[in-house]
């Protein structure tokens, strides 16, 4: 197959450029060109932005794909600007959305992909709807080959996810570990959440990657693990080899004394306790499993993030930000006892 993403070499998007290259596809990707060092060999880059929408359909001129991937659209008009580039030139578009679209606040704690698209908490998310509910219309309308994919909380070697960290990632939190600092966790702990390996995650995507089946469908890809998210954060500490000194801090009172968005990011996702349900995918994708499970993979990245000093971001106002909540919190305390 002939595919061509858009990225290509972001946290999801790059075990995707990987894996279907290693499947001996003909692989481009069209983005500015800055990671190109790092990309499997034989995947050809088309330098350009997709913002300059005509600069690359003078450099697509002449080129049909089995396949577009968008994993860099976020508003309606950016859609839009794929169809006119790419209608009658592709024969699919899959679209990477995002599970956050799912409703909040959750209806049930099982989600798949019949449950509602709504949520009133997160700019992102509507946006994303948003897309989907465009492309959609597009496919009926127009015939556009729309296949829509919602990812969840999907990590790779470089950064350890986690639910509370500051704006230059997570490296912060992952110190406060070693330290033996206190670290936050958003509400008691005990609501589920599912972490997925990418490379988990590009088994199920390039199954629907010229897949007639998923022609006009969403689709989610996740792990079937399910996890509280003290058990994530205790996973993260063994294999630091630490002890954890967790901090309980209800979403809510973080959203309000801080400019992180956790409205959004906690809220309106990372807070609501979700199981998956990818029977939808497992029937277009037979075989389909995700094998890594968060203690393999989190001790891979961790294993990673050690070694490379240049991915340790520390961030010293989310540190502060950190011993601040937590000290007006255990005053709070003290304060009513007496």
């Amino acid at each position: 197959m002939k595919i061509l993403m858009i990225g290509g070499t972001g946290t999801i998007s790059m075990a995707i450029t990987k894996r279907l290259a290693a499947q001996g596809e003909e692989v481009y990707l069209l983005n500015r060109g800055t990671r190109s060092h790092e990309l499997p060999e034989g995947v050809k880059t088309i330098t350009a932005d997709i913002s300059d929408e005509a600069l690359v359909k003078e450099k697509l001129k002449g080129m049909s794909f089995d396949s577009v991937c968008e994993f860099i659209g976020f508003v309606p008009e950016q859609v839009e600007r794929d169809f006119r580039l790419f209608d009658g030139i592709t024969k699919q578009y899959i679209y990477i959305s995002s599970a956050s679209a799912y409703h909040k606040p959750v209806r049930s704690h099982v989600i798949n992909e019949g449950t509602s698209l709504a949520n009133p908490y997160w700019e992102y998310s509507r946006n994303k709807i948003a897309c989907e509910e465009l492309l959609m219309k597009l496919y009926r309308e127009k015939g556009f080959p729309v296949t829509i994919v919602r990812p969840s909380h999907t990590y790779d070697e470089c950064s350890v996810p986690l639910g509370v960290h500051g704006r230059n990632g997570s490296w912060q939190v992952v110190k406060r570990m070693i330290d033996g600092k206190p670290v936050i966790i958003h509400g008691d702990g005990s609501s589920l959440w599912t972490m997925t390996h990418n490379s988990d995650f590009a088994k199920g995507f390039c199954g629907l990657t010229g897949n007639p089946h998923s022609i006009g469908e969403a689709f989610q890809i996740t792990s079937d693990e399910s996890l509280t998210w003290d058990q994530i954060y205790e996973t993260i500490a063994s294999a630091l080899g630490v002890k954890l000194n967790a901090y309980h801090v209800s979403s809510e009172f973080l959203a309000s004394v801080s400019d992180y968005d956790f409205t959004g990011s906690l809220t309106g996702d990372k807070a609501c306790s979700v199981v998956f349900d990818n029977s939808k995918l497992k029937r277009a994708v037979p075989g389909f499993c995700a094998d890594i499970r968060f203690e393999q993979g989190i001790r891979m990245t961790l294993n990673n993030v050690l070694a490379h000093k240049e991915l340790q971001k520390e961030d010293e106002e989310f540190d502060l930000w950190c011993d601040k909540v937590i000290s007006a919190l255990e005053k709070a305390k003290k304060d009513i006892l007496m």
